[in-house]
């Protein structure tokens, strides 16, 4: 991949990265809830969607779900409605006071968070979030092929792209959106503070679950 094509490729990928979006509210509110470290977890989980995302439109899978009406409004609703269990199980989240220390972790390691969601759980959450998002196909679709010539070697020009992708997002999410999000903090130190970004985020959630479901 010439160079000039692939600082073009980095600056669209950063200018995609800093769009916010249902992988920017979760990797906030992991940051909130679960510490600026372990939101990495999360972070994880939804690169691996995207790794996901890639594969599928380089094995030619994405044309099939662009140019099926069902089966883009099957997973267009899928992820929608689970964006809004997200949502309402952030907006119902019972108020758990942390530990009077800011630092994420005790000197055993453990971590000093709102709750104790396990690594795996927020794995899991964040690969679900970007995976179930039909869009997210259509626009590697639309997006991967600017970047790619065909009279070059294919996988080589796929892991370039992958790591680039991968890579960016990793830095947006936890270098930005997870350390913003750690600044409020502070807020999750009074009940009454959780209770008022655990609704802030639920209603993100449930409010991207409808720009997904009813935005064409």
């Amino acid at each position: 991949m010439p160079f000039s094509l692939w600082i073009t490729l980095l600056i669209a990928c950063l200018v995609i990265s800093f769009t916010p979006g249902a992988g920017a509210i979760n990797t906030m509110g992991n940051s909130l809830n679960h510490g600026f470290r372990r939101s990495i977890w999360g972070i994880l989980g939804q690169q691996a969607a995207l790794v996901i995302h890639i594969a599928i439109v380089a094995l030619g899978v994405g044309v099939l779900v662009a140019s099926s009406e069902f089966a883009f409004n099957v997973i267009r609703y899928a992820g929608a409605a689970y964006l809004v269990y997200l949502g309402i199980r952030q907006m119902l989240a019972k108020p758990t006071l942390p530990a009077d220390d800011d630092d994420e972790t005790d000197a055993s390691g453990r971590a000093l968070a709102a709750t104790s969601e396990s690594r795996w759980s927020m794995f899991r959450r964040g690969l679900w979030v970007n995976l179930l998002n039909p869009k997210a196909i259509v626009f590697f679709l639309a997006f991967l092929p600017q970047f790619i010539r065909p009279g070059e070697p294919l996988w080589v020009q796929y892991l370039i792209v992958t790591v680039t992708v991968i890579t960016v997002d990793i830095a947006v999410m936890w270098g930005f959106f997870a350390a913003a999000a750690h600044g409020f903090r502070r807020f999750t130190r009074t009940a009454r503070g959780q209770r008022t970004l655990n609704l802030v985020f639920g209603g993100l959630f449930i409010a991207v679950a409808l720009l997904l479901a009813f935005v064409h």
